[in-house]
């Protein structure tokens, strides 16, 4: 892989001050829609515009994309506003378009990074092109795939590479569209701190009204640069209604976020500080969301034993033995004996309360 500096040179020609953002509709739907919000954009500080052309969906029948005309109208965006372009492509095709149509960014989306073979095919149309290509995370948590989709780009000599954080799907309910899993993007930066990674708020989020606190999060984690579809009417846009924002909303959303460098003289030592307090941050956040989810489950088996008149506690031997596995079994420095003992009577003790509660109502 190449050196720190080398790899971020090319995000210089698009914005050095501070954290590149890539923003437009999730699809190019007519003519006049990408030239309007284009204009709009451009009173953003959004210097690059994003559109669908080639929509891949999850079912037929839902709005596949304009295809190959939308290029065109992208070109005349380009042309009006001095924005460059970024498109996502998914087969060598798309790319031959895409480079035909003076298309500056290009990028792999999700379905496709989960396929090396679509990969390979990708990467080796874009062989030795100047053009930076974005890579976004699979859609199932698996960093060796993101980044071996990564390698094989940088092999096909593409040197302006960069990934995308878009979240992954699961079939748990979740506040999300697609959970942020975060610790799979902090692996990354620390195994690879000289590839740019973007924030995809979007497509995490689903719905426009978490994606200012995903933005904020993502320059705590010092993303490289956010990556928001925008669009002048979203309650009636063909594909991702819920998740996008009007481009006044997004320059409203700019104008709030902090870059967090205002404490301290050394600003690397004050951004390296901000990282990790957010990283636990995201850690806490996790760690209650699964003792709620570890309490549901309590309670779905105390309601099969009161339903069949058996106790609801573990007897004191089963407990106990329940116990020394979890030391043998996840011995960790930083975790002595006392303090996994501390933690897990303290969450046996909860549900046993509540139910001593309920049982005195």
């Amino acid at each position: 892989m190449k050196n720190k500096k080398e790899f971020r040179n090319w995000l210089n020609g698009y914005n050095s001050d501070h954290p590149l953002v890539i923003a437009g509709p999730c699809s190019a739907e007519t003519e006049d829609q990408v030239i309007r919000i284009a204009h709009q954009l451009r009173n953003s500080d959004a210097t690059v515009m994003r559109a669908g052309i080639w929509k891949p969906r999850t079912r037929p029948g839902n709005f596949e994309g304009v295809g190959a005309l939308g290029l065109k109208w992208l070109q005349r965006a380009k042309n009006e506003t001095g924005m460059k372009i970024a498109i996502e492509v998914a087969n060598p095709y798309h790319v031959e378009l895409a480079l035909q149509h003076e298309i500056d960014i290009l990028w792999i989306g999700a379905r496709s990074t989960v396929s090396p073979f679509i990969v390979q095919e990708i990467a080796n149309a874009c062989k030795g092109i100047d053009n930076p290509v974005l890579i976004k995370n699979p859609i199932n948590p698996d960093l060796a795939l993101w980044l071996g989709a990564v390698e094989r780009f940088h092999m096909a000599g593409v040197n302006n590479l960069g990934v995308i954080h878009r979240g992954f799907s699961t079939f748990e309910k979740t506040r999300y569209r697609n959970i942020p899993e975060w610790q799979i993007p902090i692996d990354l930066q620390s195994r690879f701190p000289d590839l740019p990674i973007f924030l995809d708020p979007s497509h995490i989020a689903g719905r426009r009204d978490l994606i200012f606190d995903l933005c904020q999060i993502g320059l705590d984690l010092n993303f490289d640069g956010l990556i928001i579809e925008s669009h002048y009417d979203p309650d009636n846009a063909w594909s991702d209604a819920a998740q996008q924002i009007t481009p006044d909303m997004l320059i409203q959303y700019l104008n709030y976020l902090k870059l967090r460098k205002e404490i301290g003289q050394d600003k690397v030592y004050q951004k390296g500080l901000n990282k990790l307090r957010t990283e636990i941050d995201i850690l806490d956040n996790q760690l209650i969301d699964t003792l709620s989810k570890r309490m549901k489950i309590s309670k779905k088996i105390e309601n099969i034993k009161t339903n069949e008149n058996f106790g609801i506690l573990h007897s004191e031997r089963c407990w106990k033995k329940t116990i020394e596995k979890i030391i043998v079994e996840k011995e960790q420095p930083n975790l002595n004996e006392e303090f996994i003992l501390r933690v897990f009577e303290a969450i046996h003790q909860k549900p046993i309360n509540q139910h001593s509660q309920e049982v005195a109502i």
